[in-house]
């Protein structure tokens, strides 16, 4: 059985003297997903409706910029918020150290307690531990706030979102760019096929099958595009909208 890396010492201490790296792909699937929903419940909404093609156009292409700006800008103000609070509860930690080093202490020792240790191991464990400030305040960040021991960078997260927002969200737009006869039919299987490769994707980084994440991803995606198509009809009729 091949593993995913060597479990020699000069590898293990070649992997972990590199440089750890936030994870985006939270942002990338968020951004593909919704831009591909969106603008394809645009398309739905408004061929439900009976409306011209010229109008998926313009509805279709505003929504990518101004949505998928706007997606960017609340991830990286979310994101933002996230180090914030983190920066603060940093500082709240450092603070109750300062002036109450055996208060903290014993917060450390109840938390190896609940993780099994004892004895001798426990406290030379907890010395170990409180005998860095920086490794002390990380330790209580992870295990009484349950924050990440690496923070996303808000530019970056909202990059992700929102060029993966663009490509995705421009798919089902193609059909009407280039004048195919039943634009909508090919729309609605360009944006299946979107749904699908994203699913397959971020099979990557979970134990799914890459099969059953792409299908997962395409039922949700389709279900918001079949929902949007209903309410365009249905408000057709209710507006009055002649065919």
């Amino acid at each position: 059985m091949q593993l995913e890396h060597e479990h020699t010492s000069e590898a293990i201490i070649d992997r972990l003297q590199q440089e750890r790296r936030p994870n985006y792909l939270r942002d990338w699937v968020y951004g593909g997903i919704d831009g591909a929903v969106t603008t394809f419940a645009v398309i739905a909404g408004v061929a439900g409706a009976a409306l011209s093609p010229g109008i998926v156009l313009i509805l279709g292409i505003s929504n990518i910029v101004a949505d998928g700006f706007s997606m960017a800008a609340a991830n990286y103000s979310g994101t933002k918020s996230e180090i914030d609070d983190m920066r603060r509860l940093a500082e709240v930690e450092r603070r109750h150290i300062a002036l109450v080093p055996e208060g903290e202490r014993e917060e450390i020792r109840q938390i190896l307690v609940s993780k099994g240790l004892s004895g001798a191991a426990l406290e030379e464990a907890v010395t170990a531990i409180t005998s860095n400030e920086q490794v002390w305040v990380e330790t209580m960040l992870a295990e009484e706030y349950g924050l990440p021991a690496i923070a996303r960078q808000p530019v970056t997260a909202g990059l992700y979102t929102f060029s993966a927002f663009m490509a995705c969200g421009g798919i089902p737009l193609i059909p009407y760019l280039i004048g195919l006869p039943d634009a909508f039919q090919w729309a609605i299987l360009a944006t299946g096929v979107v749904f699908f490769v994203i699913g397959s994707v971020k099979s990557r980084w979970s134990l799914a099958r890459w099969w059953h994440s792409g299908l997962e991803t395409l039922a949700i995606g389709m279900s918001a595009a079949g929902l949007a198509y209903v309410i365009g009809y249905l408000l057709r009729h209710f507006v009055g909208v002649e065919l």
